[in-house]
């Protein structure tokens, strides 16, 4: 009698199956009992490149989510600036209207518009848009009250003594080129200096060492909105643009005053400010 030949073999879905072969008749099937030998040599080389991949794993830098702060101008203590909040000072009539929550400013004269009350310690989150290139405006922090009396009985164009922070298009660099002039002195996106105040501005510096330039380039240019997260605590002033902290300054004095809104030349729109005062 013949005999038959069983295999095994798993199919793809798990099942163990059984199969006959043909009769194999008069077959013998013979095993070896003798150990399989494997090269030495082979087996270090493939335990070296095991380790070696690990190694390579373990030794890739990790990344990390960066972890921003948030600005949530919706905390308590927080509330919006609105109409009633400011006052003229040396602007024209027509040079400051709301509209819907938005402040539109002409840009003519050069003047400021201020706060009802000084100030001292508080955030300030507002958004700006200059509505056409080159524009030129700003935010005043800690505007002296004898300037601002002065340019309120002169009644003429004219800025207050305060910490500066620009409000400037990016066509600015543009147009001052072309006029021949140098433009290493200021920059676009977002300056904090002193203007007849003392002020010790943070790093980078502009040639003259008296203006903080921001360490990044965050600003969006005309018909874009941007954000100023302006904080001015304890003698010291910070700005974030669009939610990166870019410039600031220190040692200021004094280190209390009037908010102002810069008119200088251009039509711009504020919106959306908010304003929490602190200890």
């Amino acid at each position: 009698m013949g005999r038959y030949l069983q295999r095994e073999y798993e199919q793809p879905h798990g099942d163990v199956n059984r199969i006959y072969d043909r009769p194999v008749f008069n077959t013998r099937i013979k095993m070896s009992h003798k150990p399989m030998r494997y090269p030495i040599v082979s087996i270090v080389s493939a335990c070296l490149i095991v380790c070696t991949a690990s190694l390579s794993v373990a030794e890739q830098p990790q990344t990390a989510d960066v972890v921003r702060p948030v600005i949530d101008d919706q905390a308590p203590g927080w509330r919006s600036l609105t109409e009633s909040d400011f006052t003229a000072v040396n602007s024209a009539d027509e040079t400051w209207s709301w509209v819907d929550g938005t402040l539109h400013c002409t840009g003519k004269p050069v003047s400021v518009l201020r706060t009802t009350k000084p100030l001292k310690n508080f955030e300030l989150v507002v958004e700006w848009m200059h509505e056409k290139p080159a524009g030129n405006s700003g935010v005043f922090v800690w505007t002296t009250p004898e300037s601002i009396e002065k340019l309120t009985r002169e009644g003429k164009p004219g800025l207050p003594s305060g910490v500066e922070v620009q409000v400037l298009d990016h066509g600015y660099t543009d147009r001052v080129k072309a006029q021949g002039q140098a433009t290493d002195w200021f920059g676009t996106n977002g300056d904090v200096f002193p203007v007849g105040v003392k002020m010790t501005p943070f790093p980078p510096l502009s040639p003259n060492g008296q203006r903080s330039f921001p360490r990044k380039h965050l600003a969006k240019g005309h018909g874009q909105w941007n954000q100023y997260y302006i904080r001015a605590i304890n003698g010291e002033v910070r700005l974030w643009v669009n939610g990166e902290e870019v410039s600031g300054g220190t040692d200021i004095e004094p280190a209390a005053g009037y908010l102002c809104l810069e008119s200088e030349g251009s039509p711009i729109q504020f919106r959306k400010l908010r304003i929490r005062e602190l200890p």
